[in-house]
């Protein structure tokens, strides 16, 4: 097997907050209208909210990956589905051809939570919904001298996840203590960042400088190359998330909760949500 290609950082930015109103603050980890650099991921947001700041919503043709920091978020569908998750907890939401559903914590608390929305492949834009919800504390775990890796989906070496993927995707929680070293594999034609939750380290090939509240977006690759990996030092105690997708290529024409190829398709999904076909 070929050795590893070592990934370089190819930008990076800060995520902060911003106040929207009493009950709901975010900022956009993954800015929206940028596939280009972010395919297959379309958009991720930091969220701090309460009960009253969203009310239920449809999506189609797309994929929200749901990961909770912080409180307790509660989840309900037009299709009876249902559930609870806590902080370490992830949720894999597929929309495919359609649903309507309300994420929200309990009254008078409030919820943080990252949400990733993935673009689905134009075959399976219409696929059946479903959830897999992903308890952290069941989640895969790989274990080096102070380096721990919770695989939430894809793989960390040979540590792999049952999550079922439409598209290949790996989501990785590392945690490293100060002056360790970590190590997370991907193909070499995925394209992959980094969230920083906490702590500060350098990262990549160049050991570029960063901290918490840092993305870093990896490079690409030549097409001659088979794997890659991308290397974490702690400076003081780091916690990462990791996500990692191989690119669709495919046209991507967005609206609202709506994420299809065509615009005449974005179009029949608003008739087909306004005839109460979801």
């Amino acid at each position: 097997m070929n050795t590893p290609a070592q990934r370089a950082i190819k930008q990076t930015w800060q995520v902060r907050l911003t106040k929207h109103n009493p009950s709901h603050a975010s900022g956009l980890v993954l800015p929206a209208g940028q596939t280009h650099l972010f395919d297959p991921f379309l958009i991720m947001a930091e969220d701090e909210f309460q009960r009253e700041a969203f009310d239920h919503h449809p999506h189609r043709g797309m994929e929200t990956v749901t990961y909770v920091l912080a409180g307790e978020l509660h989840h309900a569908d037009n299709e009876g589905g249902s559930g609870v998750l806590h902080p370490g907890d992830a949720q894999w939401m597929t929309a495919g051809r359609g649903l309507t559903h309300l994420e929200a914590p309990p009254a008078g608390t409030t919820v943080h939570t990252l949400q990733l929305w993935v673009n689905l492949p134009q075959a399976q834009k219409m696929t059946t919904p479903r959830y897999q919800d992903i308890p952290g504390c069941s989640a895969p775990t790989r274990q080096e001298p102070g380096v721990t890796y919770r695989v939430y989906s894809g793989n960390s070496a040979d540590v792999v996840s049952p999550t079922k993927n439409h598209v290949p995707v790996t989501m990785v929680e590392i945690l490293v203590a100060a002056g360790q070293t970590a190590t997370q594999d991907l193909p070499a034609d995925y394209t992959g960042f980094l969230y920083v939750l906490a702590g500060a380290g350098t990262f990549g090939r160049d050991q570029v400088p960063a901290a918490a509240g840092a993305v870093l977006l990896l490079n690409g690759l030549p097409e001659a190359a088979e794997t890659s990996e991308i290397t974490l030092h702690a400076t003081t105690s780091l916690r990462v998330m990791f996500y990692a997708g191989r690119p669709l290529h495919e046209p991507v024409v967005a609206r609202g909760p709506f994420v299809m190829n065509t615009q005449e398709e974005i179009t029949q999904a608003y008739a087909d949500y306004q005839a109460g076909k979801f």
